[in-house]
């Protein structure tokens, strides 16, 4: 689509050159496009030439008063040469077709490698915000009710303390590392996307509510659990937790109202301590009353 074209651009020309990459794709494309239509000009044009001298031979022929044995063998070396270089013409048509029939899929492939990339996050690997909107909208709208029954948010507890204390790298790794730890935990087919610096989504389809408790209760559990120490130097970071909020599908008019719930939620784990999961409730009103906070064991 035009706003996958687009978003390929930004990503790869960030810098007022958003359309750059979209522009050589269809420049390659048209190119290839149009070496087809000319060799399918000259094919067309090498068979009427054929059929031209077929209709000649044809009506000399009729005339048997004009023919004799020089003639005939004229003719027939004349349409021997003619039909063996409409056949070579042919293949070699065909050849051709074949060559550029793979370099239109070759450049498909890799609009496809782009339009991935523009999608993926380039520190976890895993989907991007961009990837998040789009897929959230288009499986809300399409399932709601259905398959798609809540977003859990996650964010890591104190992360600017730890790329305080350690550096930037040590971050850089621990939010590979939760990443790793989050779609292992999850089922292979669960959309799960970095939304931010240390903000994580994950997109839940046909689960229940006590499910997707369990789920996020399970992240939870296993980040807490898991020890974060340098292969290299053996110094141990200390332990590292996320707080969680969830939010049903049925408790949400929209994409943009569900993600806002799901955040409020994530906020009422923050204050409530960290290291917790909060489910938004529909009954939710002043000074907190219908939030769900779970607390860890």
């Amino acid at each position: 689509t035009q706003e996958d074209l687009d978003g390929i651009g930004r990503t790869f020309f960030p810098q007022h050159h958003g359309s750059a990459i979209v522009e050589h794709a269809r420049e390659m494309v048209a190119k290839e496009l149009e070496d087809i239509a000319a060799l399918l000009r000259s094919e067309r044009s090498h068979i009427e030439k054929y059929g031209r001298l077929l209709d000649e031979t044809s009506s000399g022929l009729s005339n048997r008063s004009l023919l004799s044995q020089e003639l005939l063998q004229k003719i027939a070396s004349a349409m021997s040469v003619a039909t063996s270089s409409t056949i070579d013409h042919g293949r070699q048509i065909a050849s051709t077709l074949s060559e550029k029939t793979a370099e239109l899929e070759s450049v498909k492939s890799k609009l496809e490698e782009y339009k991935r990339l523009a999608d993926t996050d380039p520190l976890t690997q895993l989907w991007n915000r961009r990837a998040f909107d789009k897929e959230i909208t288009r499986i809300y709208n399409s399932n709601r009710g259905i398959l798609f029954n809540a977003l859990i948010l996650a964010d890591i507890d104190h992360f600017k303390d730890i790329n305080d204390r350690y550096g930037h790298p040590v971050g850089d790794r621990i939010l590979q590392i939760i990443a790793e730890i989050f779609q292992s935990s999850v089922r292979s087919d669960m959309f799960v996307a970095r939304t931010g610096g240390e903000e994580f989504a994950f997109i839940v389809e046909g689960a229940s509510e006590d499910a997707t408790y369990e789920i996020a209760e399970r992240i939870r559990a296993l980040i807490e659990q898991t020890p974060f120490t340098s292969s290299q130097t053996g110094m141990n970071y200390g332990t590292v937790t996320v707080s969680l909020g969830i939010c049903m599908a049925s408790e949400a008019e929209n994409p943009e109202d569900l993600y806002t719930r799901a955040d409020r939620a994530l906020y009422r784990s923050k204050v409530g301590g960290r290291n917790r999961v909060t489910r938004h409730s529909a009954t939710a009103g002043r000074a907190g009353k219908g939030w769900l906070l779970y607390k860890k064991d």
